[in-house]
């Protein structure tokens, strides 16, 4: 869904530069959607997994991982076609929760957050979406199909997450660079309509307000 506003910029404007988080537990595809969707090389902190993370990293369910993000991924996707030029900077966090104070940081000025969701491991999304929601950051919550994986309803993953109507719940597959587009516009369409609501006595809102 593309982003509203109250009326379309002149031709040639500067493409309004948003900041996003991409989020989500251990092996989830943080890296893997930024990597689909960026127009630079990104920007990448991985490592090779040892054996001294071993007793921290659970590798249940995803036992081919061979690296994790330490610091963040970086990458940006210009849609210069929307009816608001957009120049998006993504932020994959690492998913460990020993990394939190680095999501705090990462989600400084970011209009919102992308929660990467692997059905396999549904327990490792409860601290990202908390986190979000503790700091009152908007958020959708994208369902990453994953090859072999059991395909669930997007209402049963908000049941299972109770999640409040309000946060989107999408799915997509995070390989593939029109479904994660389409996440971060959907993520662009909802932190625009959450500061429409906190503004209730404003006409109109601009995705600079965001």
């Amino acid at each position: 869904m593309v982003p509203r506003t109250a009326q379309h910029p002149p031709a040639g404007a500067a493409p309004t530069v948003l900041k996003i988080v991409i989020a989500g537990g251990f092996g989830a595809g943080k890296t893997t959607a930024v990597g689909a969707v960026s127009e630079i090389t990104p920007l990448s902190t991985e490592e090779y997994l040892t054996e001294a993370s071993a007793d921290v990293d659970n590798l249940a369910g995803i036992e081919a991982k061979q690296t994790t993000t330490v610091a963040f991924d970086f990458g940006r996707l210009s849609l210069p076609d929307a009816p608001i030029p957009l120049e998006l900077f993504l932020f994959g966090t690492p998913g460990q929760d020993r990394f939190v104070d680095l999501w705090y940081d990462l989600s400084r000025g970011a209009i919102g957050a992308v929660v990467l969701v692997d059905t396999r491991r549904l327990e490792s999304s409860f601290a990202p979406v908390s986190f979000f929601e503790d700091i009152g950051l908007p958020f959708v919550v994208a369902v990453n199909e994953f090859d072999g994986a059991h395909r669930y309803h997007p209402e049963q993953v908000r049941t299972a997450l109770k999640l409040p109507s309000a946060v989107p719940v999408v799915t997509c597959d995070a390989r593939d660079t029109n479904h994660v587009a389409g996440v971060l516009l959907a993520l662009v369409d909802h932190a625009v309509n959450n500061a429409t609501s906190s503004r209730a006595g404003h006409t109109s809102t601009t995705l600079q307000d965001a």
